[in-house]
């Protein structure tokens, strides 16, 4: 016996037949009537669209050349387990990212070597002026933070991201629809029409980053962003004379699916964007893939901020190249409480003007 082909109504989902009294394909919960080239036009497409292909080859990089690595030495951290590496004249006594002592380990060994480094353009002076810009303005900081908030440790790292290149080719397909109304002598009507519609392109992407450490939070890197990657030169040891560098523990393998998913939605979006004319859209189905993929491993510069207040630790990070800093600050609970207070007050006060306002009508 041969299977029976069913078709789903592209409107409201629901099982649709033909109506032979019309000649035409009918759906019976929505009463939407589609010509049968439409449904076959339809159908064809349905069964060409492909699942998305965001694969990439990641075995990039060289190894450390010979004698080039004579000068580093490794340091771990007995807290977090973190891998750093500096030259033989930098004093590393506690962690740039929990504050616990690390443990010098002796000759820097294994690791990839990085493509690219961008050098540190701002000073240690700079980041502590940068975190004293950070406390202005903030009114639900408690006023003496700023006044005894204690920087333990000021260190410049290097962060360790992959940087990932691809074109990327999508072909997204939605559902719209487009509702018109009028109104005569006796009746109100609301004519709503369906439209499925579909867009293809291509986007190219460069550089999109993703932190290869796993110490450093990708929330607070990724508001350290952007980096500017003009900037960056050719990996040599000799940017690293007076900083620390972060061994990377997040490879450019498990890095991908991150990657991907920022590539991912920011292809999503840009293509949903030329959708524009209709009362609503929703995507309903779509394939990205990748051309073209390249990783590179680059060095960011970052300024690390350890500060103690009132017995808690707070870590603060800062852009070595744009001075952008970032990090968490304590609540006022006191002046939140009234902040709350004020701003419940002002609407329940522009509530009551409205209904007042309303009762007078």
């Amino acid at each position: 016996m041969a299977a029976i082909q069913e078709y789903k109504c592209p409107c409201c989902g629901g099982a649709i037949t033909f109506d032979s009294t019309i000649q035409k394909m009918k759906c019976p919960y929505c009463d939407t009537e589609f010509e049968m080239e439409t449904l076959a036009d339809y159908d064809k497409e349905l069964r060409s669209e492909q699942a998305d292909d965001m694969s990439w080859k990641t075995d990039t990089g060289d190894g450390w050349r010979e004698g080039e690595t004579e000068g580093m030495r490794s340091y771990v951290c007995r807290s977090c387990g973190g891998e750093i590496m500096g030259d033989e004249n930098t004093a590393a006594a506690s962690c740039p990212f929990c504050g616990n002592p690390v443990v010098m380990m002796g000759q820097f060994t294994g690791s990839l070597r990085p493509d690219y480094v961008i050098p540190f353009k701002l000073d240690k002076q700079a980041a502590k002026e940068a975190l004293k810009k950070h406390y202005m303005g903030k009114r639900l900081l408690p006023k003496i933070f700023k006044d005894e908030n204690h920087i333990d440790e000021v260190k410049g790292v290097y962060v360790p991201f992959w940087l990932f290149d691809a074109d990327a080719d999508a072909d997204m397909r939605y559902k719209a629809s487009r509702i018109r109304s009028w109104s005569d002598s006796n009746y109100h009507y609301t004519e709503t029409s369906y439209y499925a519609v579909r867009r293809s392109g291509s986007i190219a992407f460069e550089n999109v980053p993703v932190d290869g450490s796993g110490k450093m939070a990708d929330d607070l890197m990724e508001s350290l962003e952007p980096f500017d990657f003009s900037k960056a030169v050719d990996f040599q040891t000799a940017y690293l004379a007076g900083y620390l560098a972060d061994k990377y523990d997040v490879d450019a393998e498990q890095s991908v699916e991150r990657a991907n998913e920022r590539i991912r939605k920011s292809t999503e979006d840009a293509i949903a964007a030329t959708v524009r004319g209709y009362t609503a859209v929703a995507r309903e189905s779509g394939s990205i893939k990748l051309n073209n993929g390249k990783v590179k491993y680059v060095l960011f510069p970052v300024w690390l901020l350890n500060t103690t207040w009132n017995g808690q630790k707070y870590l603060f990070a800062m852009n070595g190249q744009s001075g952008k800093m970032v990090g968490d600050l304590p609540l006022d609970k006191g002046a939140y409480r009234k902040w709350l207070f004020g701003l419940t007050g002002a609407i329940g006060a522009a509530v009551y003007a409205v209904l007042y306002l309303a009762s007078l009508l």
